[in-house]
């Protein structure tokens, strides 16, 4: 179910970013998403993110005629998407790339694409919103 968003919600700042991120990730077809998480980060972090152990996953899943991903992994390239988009939003693409390979205090100092694998998303998200919102001292 996806989260309602009540008038009083922010138009600008952190939150406007969170709801635009998330509101472009769902609206995404899977396979479009998957070409633009390859395009920003490269197929083997998005194959490692996912949960997949070849490689070459995520290209297979950004083919139109390629396999469609299992449901898990959709939830993971979904919030992987709409975690790039927050970061890269405040802070820029080269920043955003940094903070999914490096690592992150937040994270016990594990990196996002690891945490995302393991399926610690609101871990990963916390992380996420602690660096858009300037907080993040770890």
């Amino acid at each position: 179910m996806a989260p309602t968003t009540s008038s009083a919600a922010p138009s600008t700042g952190a939150g406007a970013i969170h709801d635009s991120a998330y509101r472009r990730a769902i609206a995404l077809d899977i396979r479009e998403l998957t070409r633009r998480l390859n395009a920003s980060l490269g197929g083997t972090l998005v194959s490692a993110l996912a949960g997949s152990s070849d490689s070459k996953s995520s290209h297979r899943w950004a083919k139109a005629t390629g396999p469609q991903p299992r449901p898990e992994t959709i939830k993971r390239l979904v919030f992987a998407y709409e975690q790039w988009q927050k970061v890269a939003e405040a802070e820029g693409e080269h920043v955003a790339r940094v903070w999914f390979i490096g690592a992150n205090p937040w994270l016990g100092y594990d990196t996002p694409v690891n945490a995302i694998r393991e399926g610690r998303l609101p871990e990963v998200a916390t992380a996420a919103q602690a660096l858009v919102d300037d907080t993040f001292s770890g």
